[in-house]
């Protein structure tokens, strides 16, 4: 899905002129990894690096910011560890949401286990 959404950006930026493509991929994937995924309910860029910068400009130096800057590398794994553990509850309920919509008027089947069943197969059974 996100090379497609790529590519679908890619042309209508470039249109007619195919050799600004390189030129405008900056541009692109800054505005991809800055838009808010519907499933995680964070962009990209702020699952990766736990801060969402506002321009393009933010990313030369890493900005110095008192919810973006720790001093101690620990603070900043935990900090993403709980960023990531948050993501993935967050997945997991749009998950079941998708689950139940798409389950919705099904009737649930549940599969009873009845045995071990053993198979042999033996040279010269299939015939070609």
């Amino acid at each position: 899905m996100v090379n497609r959404t790529l590519a679908q950006m890619l042309r209508c930026l470039i249109s007619g002129k195919p050799r600004v493509w390189e030129n405008v991929l900056p541009h692109i994937e800054i505005v991809y990894n800055r838009v808010v995924n519907s499933t995680t309910s964070h962009t990209p860029f702020e699952i990766v690096n736990g801060f969402n910068p506002l321009t393009s400009l933010d990313l030369l130096p890493i900005p110095v910011l008192d919810e973006v800057l720790c001093n101690d590398g620990f603070e900043k794994t935990y900090f993403i560890k709980n960023l990531h553990h948050h993501i993935k509850r967050q997945i997991e309920r749009k998950v079941g949401k998708y689950a139940q919509f798409s389950n919705k008027g099904c009737n649930a089947l549940i599969f009873e286990h009845q045995g071990l069943g053993l198979a042999s197969l033996e040279e010269g059974s299939f015939s070609y």
